[in-house]
């Protein structure tokens, strides 16, 4: 993998760049046109776009921001680079409410975003409705990689969704799984909603055809990725 020195930085594939921006990733899929998965925190798209230009590339060329779910980590920094992308942003209809009592955070979280002084950055915790283009439910496929398939792993959030690249045996799971301290792990219950099905998810995606395994948080697997995801479930109690 070829390292950059724009936070931490890897060519996961040919064209495919996993952007590490306090300690979440991004990754950019560089073709005729370019794709995002997910977009960092509130305040990382101007590295975001200083990556791309280095590759010879400009922003206005993101025609597709794919959001894994809704959380401020993943979702964040979409509207300042909404700014200066015509992409459209895909999300799963499940992490999209109009109803702040219905946000994708587990109950404990909503309710301390509606208490002082944490109420303050609710409107910045999550992406509304107006913001999404395309509300996915999971089994659509888009163009990148040669067909990009979205599946439905709700457990971190209602709408969490993977991708996955049947052409380059590679998924993309967001925060259906981690890879915290080189060790594949499900989400932190503290921050998911539901991990009995967290686990139904990851035991769907195991049966997926997958060499290249890429996270939302933690270094991707770009080697025999499929036998550690069984490994786990094996080792799996909650």
């Amino acid at each position: 993998m070829t390292k950059y020195h724009i936070g931490s930085t890897v060519e996961i594939i040919p064209n495919v760049y996993q952007i590490t921006l306090r300690v979440t990733n991004i990754i950019l899929i560089a073709e005729e046109e370019l794709t995002l998965i997910d977009t960092g925190f509130r305040g990382s798209a101007p590295q975001i776009m200083s990556f791309i230009q280095r590759l010879g590339r400009s922003p206005e060329e993101i025609t597709l921001i794919i959001l894994t779910h809704n959380h401020l980590d993943h979702a964040g920094g979409l509207a300042e680079l909404k700014r200066f992308a015509p992409a459209k942003v895909v999300l799963h209809k499940a992490d999209i409410s109009a109803d702040e009592s219905r946000l994708p955070y587990p109950r404990v979280i909503r309710r301390l975003l509606h208490v002082p002084p944490f109420s303050l950055f609710r409107p910045l915790v999550y992406v509304k409705p107006s913001e999404v283009d395309i509300q996915v439910e999971g089994g659509e496929v888009f163009s990148p990689l040669g067909g990009l398939q979205v599946i439905h792993t709700p457990g971190h959030t209602p709408g969490s969704i993977s991708l996955f690249s049947p052409k380059k045996r590679l998924l993309m799971v967001g925060d259906a799984l981690n890879n915290r301290f080189r060790v594949i792990q499900l989400p932190p219950k503290m921050v998911s909603t539901d991990l009995t099905q967290a686990v139904d998810s990851v035991k769907r995606i195991a049966q997926l055809d997958f060499d290249i395994l890429c996270f939302g948080h933690g270094s991707p697997i770009t080697k025999d990725a499929s036998a550690k995801v069984q490994q786990l479930i094996r080792g799996l109690t909650i």
